[in-house]
């Protein structure tokens, strides 16, 4: 039990640590859990690509249903918002989810997905950690029972009635990355009347031996299929489709935050609210939301923090620069499904490039990069504490106007550019992120960070 702990977004390891008793004992806490709350509902377990991920599925499907609970099972892999939309769309006690998202095939993982259907905060996971247990199972006459259901239909419904915008005229290609979004997020834009290629559909446990993770490094095969298509755009999922990024015919992978610069504009030609972003996301939203006389919500990394924060301030978008979204009025947990019909409205309504573009000719130009520094985890809270010992007053000849210590330590620049130190809460790694106005600065405020957190592992 020892080696069960649950970070930013749920329990992820290696599988020579991720074992099936080790995820029975994970169902137990969560069913220990639900019966503790008083829940009597059906719970949903959901499962990504991954090439064990539906046997551990599985093994949770009987655990919690020999402890009383009717279980509900996709009829194949299916995307992490799916799953999230069926717990609120059902009514559900809650879920678990079989995945570890944008990590290589040598991990699994697994989450636990509350009643509200937003990612679970630490009063909950603590909860469940508290109850790591082994497996309790009622005689099988009292079992629940488990069943395959259709979790893509309900989604496809809701991200329409959201997102009713006609793509017909708009080429598409859509990059699954081997993973959970093939024929969902690319059926979705079918539907919605775009002309739609596709890349790395194919269910490949492997994700082609590089991690399903749709950042500029993993995305050469979507610029290529967007040249060859003359497309308007491309779209790529991470392998549970929670996270989207997209590929623009000029920019080629286009920066998350500057999607998500984009998209809060396009939403606020129809809409008004507050914007939630982590502390690692753009100012450029901060500009665009002062320009419109709204607000801007920093949270912590993590998205379970952003879709608190969006319940709280009844937040028009809330996300973060690796990519996930959501919207007011949809499940508060981040969609790449529905980011994906989304992106396509807003390039629908302008060109996506001619967007961005005006954008950062309004508000100024905007560089963001991040970077990283192997650190055991063991290690983390050490250097964070360390580091607050030895905070420098200028880095990279610029003199340091504030601090931000909601989450690490962000160092705001007398410039207008900020570094942020932080440590991963999914890999055994410290994170540098710098944004500035050019990317030769940025790569200078990069480098500075890493030798300000080098020396202290």
């Amino acid at each position: 039990m020892e080696h069960i702990s649950f970070g930013t977004d749920g329990w992820r390891a290696t599988l020579d640590t991720f074992t099936d008793d080790r995820v029975r004992i994970v169902g137990q806490a969560v069913a220990n859990y639900l019966h503790a709350e008083g829940f009597t509902a059906p719970v949903v377990v959901g499962y990504d690509a991954r090439e064990t991920s539906e046997g551990f599925a599985e093994s949770l499907a009987e655990v919690l249903a020999g402890n009383g609970f009717d279980v509900i099972l996709p009829e194949r892999d299916r995307p992490t918002p799916l799953v999230a939309t069926a717990v609120v769309e059902r009514e559900l006690a809650g879920a678990l989810m079989i995945t570890a998202s944008h990590n290589s095939a040598e991990y699994n993982g697994v989450k636990f997905i509350p009643s509200d259907g937003a990612p679970a905060l630490p009063s909950v996971t603590d909860a469940v950690a508290n109850r790591l247990t082994e497996p309790e199972l009622a005689p099988v006459s009292e079992w629940g029972t488990v069943e395959r259901v259709d979790l893509q239909t309900p989604h496809a419904e809701a991200a329409h009635s959201l997102v009713d915008t006609d793509l017909t005229g708009l080429t598409i290609v859509y990059d699954a990355m081997h993973g959970s979004g093939r024929g969902v997020t690319d059926a979705l834009l079918r539907e919605a009347g775009a002309e739609v290629h596709t890349v790395r559909v194919e269910r490949d446990p492997t994700f082609g031996g590089s991690p399903p993770e749709p950042s500029g490094e993993h995305l050469e095969p979507l610029v290529d299929a967007v040249k060859e298509h003359n497309a308007d755009i491309g779209i790529a999922n991470d392998g549970d489709a929670d996270r989207v990024g997209f590929v623009t015919p000029d920019r080629g992978h286009l920066d998350e935050n500057l999607f998500y610069a984009a998209l809060y504009e396009y939403l606020l030609k129809s809409e008004s609210g507050p914007a939630v972003r982590t502390v690692s996301t753009t100012f450029l939203i901060d500009r665009i939301a002062e320009a419109h006389g709204q607000s801007v919500v920093e949270t912590e990394v993590g998205f379970k923090w952003v879709a608190n924060a969006m319940r709280e301030h009844d937040a028009l978008v809330g996300g973060e620069e690796s990519g996930g979204f959501s919207i007011r009025g949809h499940v508060r947990e981040k969609d790449g499904v529905l980011m994906g019909l989304l992106g396509a409205a807003v390039t629908a309504a302008e060109p996506i490039d001619d967007r961005v573009n005006r954008l950062l000719e309004t508000h100024g130009d905007i560089v963001a990069s991040k970077s990283s520094v192997d650190c055991p985890d063991s290690e983390k809270a050490r250097v964070i504490n360390n580091l607050k010992d030895d905070l420098p007053e200028t880095i990279a000849g610029r003199d340091i106007a504030d601090v931000v210590s909601l989450d690490g330590f962000k160092l705001l620049l007398d410039d207008g550019s900020w570094i942020l130190v932080r440590p991963s809460g999914t890999e055994p790694k410290m994170r540098v992120y710098a944004e500035s106005s050019s990317q030769e600065h940025v790569d200078t405020l990069l480098q500075a960070g890493r030798e300000l957190v080098e020396p202290l592992i």
